[in-house]
């Protein structure tokens, strides 16, 4: 599989906004007062929880995002809306006068969570009818919609926002809260866990029973899916007319799955507004999850960690013709195995043994070799009128066809500045006689720590010079 292009995706967020609070220190003492650890704070820092989390992973994969919702009138609305708009969310926050931002505080020593204490009050009773014409307004713009509920009563009366967005032909994907799953019929698909299912249906004996339970669900709400999350037994999609479908749990390690409900719900809602089918987005939500239980507190995923996490051989990471995009995917991978790239540049249009010689030696300098190479209209461009005699796909494929070269990618710009400044290989290589102030990157790659080279090419060996006798031999046999 290969990722789809998320930033494509618009996904339309509402439910309880929620501001995570981490104190840290160390705990190397018991209190006087009471037998419990005195925690030296440290280090504090606050993470958008709740909705504002589902929003931010959504976001951190590319996509475009609205996140509306109900908050208090306080500094932590101010720091939970700082924080989102940093990750460009457009944030459509109602402010309850009589309400406080729902916040979480946890106190952690050496990796463990010592302490939690709620600061919340329900918004079950708080007037909605600005939020729903939020809603309605944003609607039109929204690919999905996802309805993150944790019951704190923004979302106590979910049909009017389903009703809508169904009328409009959106799919809406909710993430679901208490006992009550009837307030969320007509959805496309909710997402409970084991235990929230159990809550509405009772304990499974056995696995035929939690399929039959499952499949009971989703038919009395009338849902498209249900995809069920399983903790370290993976997650189950429930589909109308179809067998289960079940992922296994890919974490190597879990470290902490606070959250992880967040990145399971917003990964599978870009995936399907990207077009991918249902199951092929579930397959991406599961490796998501496997990455996010890793890390500590609600955090995130990037497309970056997502497609490592699919798989080298997913995105031809041991070589090949490939998009910049994947080749930023193939060097993180690449840098993690500490190996050292190589980077050089041309046209390449009649590759010849001058070409094989200089790649061979620049490969020489390095684990792995880039090949940046013009596109058609930038040949013409620099070479004039007739060239190149082969276009971008064949002469990228023969490229690739060499053994000295690992990973071929197009550049159309009149030089590659800004994509070797993106990459930033080790050593940037050119070929002929260039001064080091006239090659294309060398600043960025010299302030960056890496080196220049400049190789010779073999003599008397040059595609120009190559056209020239093929035209005289021609002219000649006339």
């Amino acid at each position: 599989m290969i990722l789809p292009d998320f930033s494509k995706a618009k996904i339309l967020v509402v439910g309880d906004l929620m501001l995570d609070r981490y104190w840290t220190g160390g705990a190397g003492r018991i209190s006087p007062e009471a037998p419990v650890p005195v925690v030296n704070v440290k280090s504090t820092e606050d993470r958008p929880g709740g909705a504002a989390n589902v929003a931010i992973n959504a976001a951190a994969l590319g996509a475009k995002v609205t996140l509306i919702g109900l908050c208090g009138k306080d500094d932590n609305a101010r720091i939970l809306r700082q924080k989102l708009e940093s990750f460009d969310i457009d944030c459509q926050f109602h402010e309850a006068e009589d309400k406080e931002t729902t916040t979480k505080l946890r106190v952690m020593s050496r990796n463990q969570q010592l302490l939690r204490m709620d600061f919340e009050s329900s918004f079950a009773d708080t007037n909605k009818d600005a939020l729903e014409a939020s809603f309605e307004k944003a609607l039109a713009q929204a690919d999905v919609v996802i309805l993150s509920d944790y019951n704190k009563g923004c979302l106590a009366t979910p049909q009017k926002l389903i009703s809508k967005a169904r009328e409009a032909k959106k799919t809406v994907i909710v993430d679901p809260k208490g006992t009550d799953f009837e307030k969320y019929q007509n959805a496309t698909l909710i997402t409970p866990n084991m235990e929230e299912l159990a809550a509405v249906t009772g304990e499974s004996k056995d696995e035929a029973e939690l399929v039959s339970h499952a499949h009971a669900m989703r038919e009395q709400l009338k849902l498209s899916a249900l995809l069920l999350t399983r903790s370290e037994q993976g997650m189950t999609l429930f589909e109308k007319g179809q067998d289960e479908f079940h992922l296994p749990a890919k974490a190597k390690e879990v470290y902490d799955v606070t959250g992880a409900g967040d990145t399971v719900v917003s990964t599978l809602a870009v995936g399907v507004a990207c077009g991918l089918p249902v199951q092929a987005a579930c397959v991406l939500a599961n490796l998501a999850a496997s990455v996010v239980v890793g890390k500590l507190g609600t955090s995130t995923v990037t497309n970056t960690e997502l497609a490592l996490a699919l798989g080298e051989q997913s995105l031809h990471l041991d070589g090949g013709v490939m998009s910049e995009e994947q080749l930023v995917m193939a060097l993180q991978s690449a840098r993690t195995r500490g190996e050292k790239i190589v980077m050089t540049n041309g046209c390449f249009d009649i590759l010849h043994a001058g070409h094989v010689s200089y790649l061979k030696e620049a490969a020489d300098l390095g684990d792995r070799l880039i090949v940046a190479v013009n596109t058609d209209e930038s040949v013409t461009q620099l070479k004039g009128p007739g060239r190149p005699i082969n276009n971008a796909a064949r002469r990228m494929a023969v490229l690739a066809g060499l053994s000295s070269v690992d990973w071929v990618v197009p550049f159309s710009e009149d030089t590659p500045r800004r994509l070797i400044a993106r990459l930033l290989p080790d050593v940037l290589v050119k070929g002929g006689d260039y001064k080091l102030e006239a090659i294309a990157g060398a600043k960025e790659v010299l302030d960056n720590g890496g080196d220049v080279k400049v190789l010779n090419f073999e003599d008397g060996v040059s595609t120009t010079g190559i056209i020239d006798s093929i035209v005289n031999r021609d002219v000649k046999k006339a």
